[in-house]
């Protein structure tokens, strides 16, 4: 059985103080590019699906565009679609796959999913995982260091003519 968590995007970016911050320093484009890496790495620490769905509500002439990032499924809804509609339909055909997950703090849109068979995991929740896996990545990339890996792949022999080279 897979795992997959659909992500109300917007609603993960306004409930994030860091990339609230770099929307107002920098850009709301870099701040959603920020929130994609974030996933990009959450999703390769926790192993299941991520799919991010942003709101193009309001966006004249806008068509439903999907796009892969680093694994990470990106969709935009079309003009006048929100991305709660997007996340309802992906709950309802995902569903039979395996176990869903949506991060979304709209509580009429957890009400929704709950009766479409996800599990709801507030957004305060999902950025909490999020720092925690960056964390244990970060300290296991520390912890790592210094390491030599090809060299814990190699054999005596062949560890040996190699260290010949390097010393003649």
């Amino acid at each position: 059985m897979s795992e997959v968590l659909i992500i109300d995007g917007y609603n993960l970016l306004f409930n994030w103080p860091e990339l609230i911050a770099l929307k107002e320093k920098s850009s709301f484009a870099h701040a959603r590019d920020k929130l994609i890496a974030e996933l990009i790495n959450y999703q390769a620490y926790w192993g299941g699906k991520v799919i991010l769905v942003f709101d193009a509500l309001h966006v004249p002439g806008g068509m439903e565009r999907k796009e892969k990032i680093g694994g990470v499924e990106v969709i935009y809804s079309q003009e006048g679609e929100t991305a709660d509609a997007v996340i309802e339909r992906l709950v309802k055909n995902l569903g039979e796959q395996g176990q869903v997950y949506v991060a979304t703090s709209d509580a009429a849109e957890q009400r929704m999913i709950l009766g479409g068979g996800a599990l709801r995991l507030p957004v305060a929740e999902l950025k909490d995982y999020i720092e925690k896996a960056r964390r244990e990545i970060d300290e296991k990339g520390q912890r790592d260091t210094g390491k030599n890996l090809l060299d814990d792949f190699l054999g005596g022999e062949t560890r040996e003519i190699l260290e010949k080279w390097r010393r003649s």
